[in-house]
């Protein structure tokens, strides 16, 4: 894969930001009494690796005119370094627009977490590519690797087809194009026929594909595999299966990946990942980590492999520093990776988890 030299961001990503509520300390949210606010997004968690490890970052989306809210997002995207671009739309009243909520708990023990999602009057539905000047962007500015999600590009027609727009103009200015399936299958009732073309488009261009053997059959209509089983060699033989039927169907695609994850207790996983480079696969058995919390750690699993990919690194390192950055991410209260450095991913990647003084 080759990356375009003179590209004024290693990265870029479209997203509809918002906030996500969860009580302190395990607590389930209908006991809680009090919540911690965190500003979040999927696809911001991603970009979040880069943008720390001091690479250039933008994020397109759209925003509440005059909205605390607006306010509290901006702010905290500025804190993690994040360029962003995009519309105010005025709140169109009490009940116009808004940002999402995600209401989360942690969960503790052998206690599961839970989230619902609330996103009524989500402003970032509404997000399209006349917002944007896409040529400036790409033809002009210049990006290194546009990073799409299934999430954004299901949320609402409009978004469909602005992702379908930046991934046509994207690979048409000679960026690379990461493409995270993340099917929910909320938003994709009644819409099938509609996003399954719109995925297998995104897809065709695609040079970083990532997603389970559940998003590969639903997203792309990849026949799954025959045989297998649901311990780790079965699971790990399924996706080996599943991607060489996604590379007969989709063979622009170099990167083929997806995350293995184990739950023995809330606060604690067996941790692993498969990375399929364009020559061989990489596969990283599930080893122990010990979860603060869970949500993120496939999207920090995503923004490390990209951030290994834009430093030029070989490709063994890809899933590693992947592996690393998920494994960050679930040992921090944010719902992104906030590395200090790249020695500490790798002291994580080594197991070595004495003080550095």
């Amino acid at each position: 894969m080759k990356l375009r030299p003179d590209s004024r961001y290693a990265l870029l990503t479209p997203t509809s930001m918002g906030l996500r509520l969860c009580p302190p300390d395990g607590m389930p949210f209908h006991c809680a009494t009090e919540l911690k606010v965190q500003v979040t997004s999927a696809e911001s968690n991603v970009v979040s690796v880069s943008s720390y490890l001091g690479l250039p970052v933008k994020v397109l989306s759209k925003f509440v005119e005059g909205s605390p809210v607006s306010r509290m997002i901006l702010d905290n995207l500025a804190s993690r370094h994040i360029d962003v671009e995009g519309p105010s739309v005025t709140q169109d009243g009490p009940w116009g627009y808004r940002h999402q909520f995600n209401l989360a708990d942690s969960g503790f023990g052998s206690r599961g977490p839970r989230v619902q999602n609330d996103r009524a009057g989500e402003v970032g539905r509404s997000l399209s590519a006349e917002d944007f000047d896409l040529e400036r962007i790409f033809a002009e500015e210049g990006v290194q690797i546009v990073h799409l999600s299934g999430l954004i590009a299901a949320l609402s027609p409009e978004t469909s087809q602005l992702c379908l727009e930046i991934a046509r103009i994207a690979k048409k200015n000679g960026s690379l194009i990461s493409f995270d399936l993340n099917h929910r299958a909320s938003f994709w009732e009644g819409r099938e026929e509609e996003l399954g073309a719109a995925f297998r488009e995104i897809a065709s261009v695609t040079d970083i594909l990532v997603g389970n053997e559940e998003d590969f059959q639903l997203c792309l209509g990849i026949k799954g595999p025959e045989a297998g089983g649901e311990d780790l060699s079965g699971k790990i033989e399924n996706f080996k299966e599943m991607i060489g039927e996604a590379r007969k169907a989709f063979p622009n695609t170099t990167v083929f990946a997806t995350t293995l994850r184990e739950v023995v207790q809330v606060n604690h996983h067996l941790w692993g990942g498969i990375v399929f480079d364009g020559e061989d696969f990489q596969v990283i058995e599930p080893r122990d980590i010990y979860v603060l919390d869970r949500i993120g750690g496939g999207d920090g699993f995503v923004g490390g492999m990209l951030y290994a990919i834009l430093r030029g690194w070989e490709k063994e390192t890809w899933s590693q520093f992947g592996w690393a950055c998920g494994a960050l991410a679930a040992s921090l209260l944010t719902d992104y990776g906030q590395p200090a450095d790249e020695e500490q991913v790798w002291s994580l990647w080594k197991g070595n988890a004495r003080v550095r003084r």
